[in-house]
């Protein structure tokens, strides 16, 4: 790959999308991107969802540094020979393309629908947990359980090449949305699922529902992975973060 070393900032706590990553280097909110070509394991963490134990501080120095060459901008940023891009689907559609195959495995889903389920579950959310009135609270609470009931089921549903395996397959039991590897689109609904989870637990007391398996499910094969496990920042933190946006219970 010709051109200077890339390097990504990536986000503070409260942020939801992903940032890429590659196992080159890490120097607190910086990620390093170089030219030593892909492992296995940086091939499958390039797209990590948080930096590991964010810090406020940290994202405060991230920021600064933003300053010098991208104003204005918001976490995550990739600089490339000068060039700031500051728009995370253009972030990762680069990378697949600098970083994709032949040289690393594709992260991009085998399956289109796995990039859009539960796409609407995080907005479904932020309208729940930030409501200002009270009477609404149970309308939107309904309205976030069809969205995480749809994930669930999507989930449960067995994909075409698990049912080519086992026509007789009635529940899948894969690990992630497209299959049992990581893909983008894991990487960009696992910290939202994270931080629904977390954030209705302590301040609505309602989590995500037991019976709901397949997310279940899917957020225990996700805590059993390094990309999760060392990016996901700790739930106190998360709850700090949402603190001054969340509306107090009566």
């Amino acid at each position: 790959m010709a051109g200077r070393p890339l390097c990504a900032v990536g986000p503070g706590v409260g942020g939801s999308g992903c940032t890429p990553r590659r196992n080159v280097g890490w120097e607190g909110p910086w990620f390093q991107l170089g030219h030593s070509g892909c492992s296995q394991q940086c091939s499958s963490s390039r797209h990590a969802a948080w930096p590991r134990n964010p810090k406020s501080s940290s994202s405060s120095r991230a920021l600064d540094v933003l300053k010098d060459f991208a104003p204005g901008a918001q976490l995550p940023v990739l600089l490339y020979n000068g060039e700031p891009k500051t728009d995370t689907i253009a972030i990762e559609e680069f990378l697949e393309d600098q970083l994709g195959p032949p040289m690393c495995p594709s992260l991009v889903p085998q399956y289109p629908e796995s990039s859009l389920a539960g796409n609407d579950i995080f907005h479904k959310f932020s309208a729940f947990i930030k409501n200002p009135v009270p009477a609404q609270d149970d309308v939107l609470q309904r309205s976030l359980l069809r969205a995480l009931l749809k994930l669930d089921e999507y989930l449960s549903s067995p994909l075409e090449h698990e049912l080519a395996r086992d026509p007789h397959l009635r529940a899948s039991q894969r690990r992630f949305l497209d299959g049992d590897h990581l893909t983008l689109a894991d990487c960009n609904l696992l910290p939202k699922l994270n931080i629904v989870q977390v954030v209705c637990q302590h301040y609505r007391r309602f989590g995500i529902p037991k019976d709901l398996r397949g997310v279940w499910r899917y957020l225990s094969s996700a805590s059993e992975t390094k990309e999760f496990k060392y990016t996901c920042p700790k739930s106190q933190e998360i709850i700090q973060a949402y603190r001054s946006v969340v509306r107090a219970l009566q």
